[in-house]
């Protein structure tokens, strides 16, 4: 009795005797073929009814022949166009390479390579002679193929008795040998492996068609497979191809799944009870309470015929019929449930989607993921298990999956500096995609919150201040010095101030209002401690400076770009990703009133801060080293892409500004705990939605964020200074400290001359001028400027009396100068000509405003009554000293 092949599922391919799988849209349930009725005939057919009974007949008595005598000959006319027809038929079937599940690895710091999750359409899991047992080949030849081991890959006989049946168009069965059955296995294998579903439905209907040319064509196909395969060979790959039931194919994955066991350890009743099941699995699957008593019936016919066939002994007959059939049923799960197991189910998910986008796979979304699930795909991920662990520790202790009052959400990777390896990967919150799960608790999520929108649903988070070393880096790239003076205060600021020629000359017209950190006023501060302590006003003065679409073309370059929104090809890829260009993404703005702050992934800032510590090469990030497929073959797919995203002077530069932020600024929490040199920094938006740090050392780089999943409420609410607000703080450190200790680290980078230089300008003499005019020179030489109010002077009151620093003096370039506007309160004490008294002197003084004089003698000259008369010495204050007019001038003379 034939029996009934059918699928159930994805297959993928190998010039070897073993095929392969992929991916349907019937995967997930077992599709029969048409149930054996006769079906109409048609004239369009190859071979129609009794015609194809002559040829099948005389193909019979031929292989009949053939197996008696080498010289077969064939007379009558009949018998000759038989053999015509038979001979024009394909007589070569390539097997090709069965669908086998794609695995996951991660690799232990001993060396350990742990599988942490499988993707199948087809379970199957290929094995050798040596790993079937006895029982098993023994039971399928008994049942399926007694002369197996004695026929040609055609059974004359079974063939006979199926010809009438076959021209009569009722299929009496027992006309398929195993090789034939194998050949149908393969051709539904074949169909099976065509990503278009059209095609795919077309050529399975075609390889399941019940007529005398299927069968011919079958017969065909089996006396070439015989005369290249020895008999073992084609058992074997029997016994991997078939269909044991839902997604089960092949005898291994049968036995592990039906009995929790290898083929090769199975008992002479459980080989039995698995080879009963390929007749008929939906009826005949043991995993279905109601299909045992079947299934038994069917297995004590199959010992029978082993019996019959002396393949066993009378007391193992005895013995097996006597065990009731108990299978322990053992699935095997395919996607990332069981990665969330070991923490791994994000990172996993981000796997599958990596691939699924990866153009290597195929041509689409569709194709990419039917090949994933029929390759047999060995995929080495990157994943650092120490530093998976240490992250979801820390996680788990500082944000819950769950919080009253607010959608928390917080999430942490780390990626190799150089080279994109994405190294950790953890959030709050658990993986599932199973909707019943997903809303019976509100702990898990299908979303990755460390990944773009297109690799785990994320739209990303805003990212507050840690944008600010984006802007740095535009800063040191555009010939600044970190150690440039800049003002510093909260304030309004036009947007005309802002340079952007990609948008025609400036930003546009309007103003906006920003404030630093709880309102505070810093006055003038270097770029340096602008950056270590995150002050939004030296930063919005440092972008006044430079170009705005320059800025996030820095930024782009480093591979910034948002989680979403993305405009796309027809394939899907993300074409030239932009940023929002708005001066006030530059600075923590209020993160409900201002739609321009960008939503970026965590894992594209840690990209970014990577290319500061890797001398400026920004690295894709990639989840998998390699990928072998089935046969030990190495797989291609998209490795990560490195290019300079700044010069390695920008990077020294952008780089020795964070470390300092580390040191000595906001990012301390980011110091290494043995020594290693870290640069980080932090980010904090409005109301305290969302926290930041990112950082690295130079050879992993990590970004955290905890926040806001949605909504806009303050993590600040939520313990203070001791609890949601800083648990980046915790989460951040835990998890490079790990890298530290694995991957080391080296000293950044000293920074080019131009990043630190203190360029010094000549303050210029504007005594006198106006303050218009003073403030415009001042300006121009790019000081900032500061109204010191009104001070006493000589010269006419409201014009600039001084400044501070001095004119002629050297100040920072960027430095804040004070002009002082004169009140007139001063003269300039007069020269006193030669030969004058003391009554001259005070004469001059009095015309020169000074009301205030006394005449007094010289020390040593001794006294006089009347010193007006005496001849004149000197002033005090001297001459050509400014004085206030009413102070007092004491006129010196000579009492001799």
């Amino acid at each position: 009795m034939d029996t009934e092949v059918r699928r159930s599922g994805l297959s993928v391919t190998s010039p070897t005797l073993y095929p392969m799988a992929s991916s349907s849209s019937k995967s997930s349930s077992e599709r029969r073929r048409a149930p054996r009725t006769a079906k109409p005939r048609t004239p369009g057919g190859v071979i129609g009814g009794f015609l194809g009974a002559i040829v099948m007949s005389v193909v019979a008595g031929v292989l009949l022949t053939a197996a008696v005598t080498p010289v077969v000959a064939i007379s009558g006319a009949a018998a000759k166009s038989a053999i015509e027809i038979f001979n024009d038929l394909p007589d070569h079937l390539n097997p090709g390479r069965l669908a086998q599940p794609s695995t996951l690895v991660a690799t232990a710091s001993d060396g350990t390579e742990i599988e942490f999750a499988t993707f199948f359409a087809q379970n199957r899991e290929m094995v050798g002679w040596d790993q079937i047992s006895q029982y098993v080949k023994d039971a399928a030849v008994a049942v399926e193929d007694p002369r197996f081991y004695s026929h040609s890959g055609v059974d004359v006989l079974g063939l006979g008795r199926a010809v009438l049946g076959q021209a009569t168009g009722q299929d009496s069965g027992g006309a398929s040998t195993i090789t034939m059955q194998y050949v149908r296995n393969v051709l539904v294998q074949e169909a099976e492996a065509i990503p278009d579903e059209a095609e795919r439905e077309a050529a399975y209907n075609n390889a399941m068609r019940q007529d005398v040319d299927r069968k011919l064509q079958e017969i065909r196909y089996a006396v070439s497979i015989e005369k290249q395969y020895s008999k073992d060979e084609i058992l074997l790959g029997y016994l991997n191809i078939a269909l044991f039931g839902r997604t089960n194919y092949g005898i291994e994955s049968a036995a592990q799944y039906y009995y929790g066991k290898s083929a090769a350890d199975v008992t002479l009743a459980e080989a039995a009870s698995l080879v009963a099941i390929v007749q008929n699995p939906s009826v005949l699957q043991i995993d279905l309470e109601q299909n045992i008593p079947n299934n038994q019936t069917r297995r004590d016919h199959i010992l029978g015929k082993m019996l019959e066939t002396g393949r066993i002994t009378q007391t193992q007959y005895d013995e097996a019929i006597a065990t009731p059939v108990t299978p322990n049923i053992t699935p095997r799960p395919s996607g990332c449930a069981t990665a969330e197991s070991i923490g791994l189910g994000h990172f996993c998910n981000y796997v599958q989607l990596y691939i699924e986008r990866d153009p290597s796979f195929g041509n689409d979304v569709s194709e990419r993921e039917f090949n994933f699930l029929r390759g047999g795909m060995r995929i080495k991920t990157t994943i650092d298990l120490d530093i998976q662990a240490a992250g979801l520790a820390a996680m788990q202790a500082e944000v819950p999956p769950v919080m009253d009052g607010i959608d928390v959400g917080a999430a942490s990777v780390s990626v190799e500096v150089g080279t994109g390896r994405v190294l950790g990967m953890v959030q709050n919150r658990s993986f599932s995609n199973d909707p019943a799960a997903l809303d019976a608790d509100p702990g898990l999520t299908a979303i990755n919150y460390n990944t773009d929108n297109e690799y785990g649903g994320s739209n990303g988070f805003q990212v507050g201040s840690t944008f600010k070393a984006l802007t740095l880096a535009e800063w040191i790239n555009s010939g600044h010095s970190v150690r440039e003076v800049v003002n510093a205060n909260g304030r309004t600021v036009q947007y005309q101030s802002f340079k952007a020629e990609c948008l025609g000359g400036v930003y546009g017209t309007g103003s906006f209002t920003f404030q630093n950190d709880q309102g505070r006023q810093h006055g003038n501060q270097t770029v340096l401690n602008v950056i270590a302590n995150s002050i939004n006003g030296g930063v919005v003065s440092m972008q006044q400076k430079m170009d705005l679409c320059s800025t996030f073309q820095t930024a782009q370059n480093l591979g910034v770009h948002r989680a979403s929104d993305q405009p796309r090809d027809e394939n899907g890829t993300i074409i030239n990703p932009t940023l929002h260009q708005d001066p006030r993404d530059l600075t923590v703005v209020p993160a409900g009133v201002y739609a321009g702050t960008d939503e970026i992934a965590p894992i594209t800032m840690a990209t970014a801060f990577a290319a500061f510590a890797g001398g400026g090469m920004v690295c894709t990030p990639v989840p998998i080293d390699s990928i072998t497929g089935p046969d030990g073959e190495d797989v291609p797919f998209t490795k990560s892409q490195c290019k300079n995203g700044v010069t390695p002077e920008v990077a020294a530069g952008v780089a020795y500004a964070l470390e300092y932020t580390v040191n000595n600024g906001l990012a301390r929490h980011a110091r290494s705990a043995i020594g290693i040199p870290h640069l980080a920094k932090t980010g904090t938006t409005d109301d305290v939605v969302d926290n930041w740090t990112v950082g690295a050392s130079t050879r992993v780089a990590t970004a955290t964020w905890v926040g806001n999943v949605t909504g806009k409420v303050s993590t600040q609410l939520f313990g203070g200074w001791t609890g949601l607000m800083i648990a980046d703080q915790a989460i951040w450190p835990a998890m490079m400290d790990v890298a530290d200790a694995k991957y080391g680290g080296e000293a950044f980078p000293p920074p080019p001359e131009t990043a630190t230089k203190q360029t010094l300008v000549t303050v210029p003499d504007v005594k006198g001028k106006s303050y218009e005019e003073a403030s415009q020179m001042l300006t121009a030489l790019g000081f900032s400027v500061s109204d010191g109010g009104t001070a006493d002077s000589a010269v006419s009151a409201g014009m600039v009396s001084s400044t501070n620093p001095a004119a002629g003096e050297g100040a920072p370039q960027g430095a804040d100068i004070t002009i002082y506007r004169s009140n007139g309160s001063m003269s300039t004490i007069p020269e006193i000509p030669s030969g004058s008294d003391g009554n001259d002197a005070k004469a001059a003084l009095n015309s020169a405003g000074f009301s205030s004089v006394t005449i007094g003698c010289k020390s040593g000259t001794g006294s006089a009554p009347n010193p007006g008369t005496k001849p004149f010495d000197s002033l005090d204050p001297p001459s050509g000293t400014e004085a206030i007019r009413t102070n007092q001038v004491r006129v010196i003379v000579d009492c001799t």
